[in-house]
């Protein structure tokens, strides 16, 4: 009888220890890469016009401040440029939303605007390869429906206001040196903000950005005649 007892409250103890991890496991998981950031807006878009050219830009807050920087850019002169930019993400999440994001708006071209997040280690430690690893995977699937890339630099920064002391402006430069490397060898158009943008430093101008990472509407200014060129490189190739 005594046994019994003890093994009962044993039964309950480890009852009581389980059920908050029980209640854990049944809630939602969190929208990781934010894959219902733009589900309505990409459920609203026609089919693609045969002109203007559809061109999705995907990145981070420096994609997302362009739409809403210089709205009046993206109003389908020349290109039907759509904006799918979401802050703080590295390309791992951008990766994971590459097809709601890019694929199945059927573009003639992508721009892959990513990276800034990854030296900023948004998403943990920076390891270059992984995010060479994951830029390259959204390329391929591009290429595999047909897309047009247009692969752009990170943009210039020598400091993270949310993450300080990381001396990001080397890195850059390196993971630029290595995008335009994979650029020339897959063909595709590569797109240099950095070399526009950057001071002596090689950080973002002053002029161009007040915070030292995202553009202001000077510095898109700046970067809309480069992409109108890139894009128009791109759609001239097979």
């Amino acid at each position: 009888m005594k046994t019994r007892s003890f093994t009962l409250a044993g039964l309950l103890l480890t009852t009581a220890l389980l059920a908050p991890v029980a209640a854990q496991a049944q809630q939602p998981v969190a929208d990781y890469a934010k894959l219902q950031r733009y589900a309505a807006a990409n459920e609203r878009l026609p089919a693609p016009p045969a002109s203007p050219a559809r061109v999705v830009l995907i990145g981070n807050s420096i994609t997302e401040g362009w739409v809403k920087e210089d709205s009046a850019f993206f109003q389908g002169k020349p290109y039907g440029y759509i904006g799918r930019g979401i802050s703080g993400q590295h390309t791992g999440q951008t990766l994971l939303r590459f097809r709601q994001d890019v694929i199945n708006l059927r573009p003639a071209v992508v721009v892959i605007i990513v990276g800034t997040n990854d030296v900023a280690e948004n998403g943990g430690p920076y390891v270059p390869q992984n995010t060479m690893s994951n830029i390259m995977s959204m390329v391929e699937l591009a290429q595999a429906h047909r897309i047009r890339v247009v692969l752009a630099s990170v943009l210039p920064a020598t400091d993270f206001w949310w993450r300080k002391g990381l001396n990001p402006a080397p890195k850059i430069v390196a993971l630029n040196k290595q995008l335009k490397a994979y650029a020339d060898q897959q063909r595709l158009v590569y797109l240099d903000f950095h070399s526009a943008m950057a001071d002596e430093q090689q950080g973002l101008r002053k002029a161009y950005g007040e915070d030292g990472v995202h553009p202001n509407l000077a510095g898109y200014r700046v970067m809309e005649p480069l992409l109108n060129q890139a894009v128009a490189q791109a759609l001239k190739r097979k």
